[in-house]
């Protein structure tokens, strides 16, 4: 089972998308799992054939414990050591372990179906439930692999009657808001607690940004333009590869940074809180596609589709509350980041520019940094290249 945080302890699995003997490629979703903060995909990070699914549905799982068993391409099958307990794995990250002999076994992270089924055009699980809601299967479309109808197409279908929406909402309860609240809690305790903090901050003037900006958008169709946070993530990006130092996790032996940027979205959801999914290889994307990637990952989060690469990956994370109307946040570190940013709302403030009185808009910047990673040099750099890039809006 794999940890999406600090503040995950177990979860249950909610649908497997393979079968034992089925082959499965790197990447691919092969489970869904159920969190507090949703219905997570799981995927694979290695190609391989399926050997045994370990948990069946509907089980809960504590984080660590291994969830199925597979071999490589031009490796003998894994079974399990003596006494019917699976053999050591690695759990996701689908390395090799050692077993009993010298057969190598591997934990998976996926999408399936029942153990011992065959593969067919709708999972079980997704069968049960469309019994259990009164949803006509035969004119579905499955989104699941080979176009099979998975558990997320039947509550589609079912939500898009006004009668199943009502019961929906009736049947509602308090019960996942609070289970939400205590892994927020427990994260936020545990950073606090284990991670020394310190704060910076900085008024950064945007009137080159924004001038820019309506610049750009004016040659662009509607639907291709950029929004103001756009131009700020790109520049954290761009600040990260300068200031390394705030980039990476803290781990038993210390710091470990990173030269891959995956950039954490704080996401508000609706009544239940937030979740901190990340843009995968923020380096690599321009502005198009970060916004594009961001918008991506922000609606899938909010809709309860995020993959479990997405929020166990975050090297470094970003809350943006502007759009809430406050002036500036002081955010904590999100564990086991080493650093976190947050953004006030934009707006025009009396600046001294030139030895005169202006009005410009600006952006309050403070910065988060764990002190055993990195000091407030460190923090002050990371904000200076920030407004760097912003007065340079072009090269973003």
């Amino acid at each position: 089972m794999p940890s999406l945080g600090a503040d995950m302890e177990s979860a249950k699995v909610s649908e497997w998308l393979i079968a034992p003997g089925d082959a499965v490629e790197r990447n691919q979703i092969v489970l869904v799992i159920e969190t507090t903060k949703g219905a997570i995909d799981v995927e694979i990070f290695e190609d391989g054939v399926i050997d045994e699914l370990l948990v069946p549905e509907g089980v809960e799982l504590a984080v660590g414990e291994p969830l199925a068993l597979y071999h490589r391409p031009g490796e003998p099958a894994a079974t399990r050591s003596e006494g019917g307990a699976p053999g050591r794995a690695e759990p996701l990250s689908a390395r090799s372990g050692p077993v009993t002999g010298d057969r190598p076994a591997h934990a998976i992270i996926a999408e399936t179906v029942r153990p011992g089924s065959v593969r067919s055009r709708i999972s079980p699980l997704a069968r049960r439930r469309a019994t259990e809601l009164g949803v006509d299967t035969g004119g579905l479309s499955g989104s699941g692999p080979g176009g099979a109808i998975v558990l997320l197409d039947v509550e589609r279908a079912a939500a898009a009657s006004r009668e199943e929406v009502r019961a929906a909402a009736a049947a509602e309860s308090d019960e996942p808001v609070a289970e939400m609240r205590r892994a927020i809690a427990a994260a936020m305790t545990r950073s606090k607690r284990e991670a020394p903090h310190y704060y910076l901050g900085s008024e950064i003037c945007l009137a080159r940004a924004m001038a820019w900006l309506e610049q750009e958008n004016a040659r662009r169709p509607v639907e291709a333009r950029l929004i103001p946070a756009a131009l700020l993530y790109r520049a954290v990006v761009l600040a990260l590869g300068a200031v390394p130092e705030l980039n990476g996790c803290w781990g038993e032996g210390g710091a470990d940074l990173r030269h891959e940027i995956h950039l954490g979205v704080v996401v508000s959801l609706k009544k239940h809180g937030l979740v901190v999914p990340a843009v995968l290889n923020a380096e690599t994307r321009p502005l198009d596609a970060l916004m594009g990637a961001l918008q991506d990952v922000s609606g899938r989060a909010r809709t309860g589709r995020l993959r479990a690469s997405e929020l166990s990956s975050a090297t470094f994370s970003v809350t943006n509350l502007g759009e809430r109307g406050v002036d500036f946040v002081i955010p904590v570190i999100y564990p086991p980041q080493l650093a976190i940013v947050g953004f006030g709302r934009i707006r025009d403030r009396v600046v001294a520019e030139g030895g005169a009185i202006a009005i410009r808009p600006t952006v309050m910047a403070t910065l988060a940094g764990d002190h055993r990673a990195s000091d407030g040099y460190h923090g002050a750099r990371f904000l200076n290249e920030l407004d760097k890039r912003l007065q340079a809006p072009m090269e973003l």
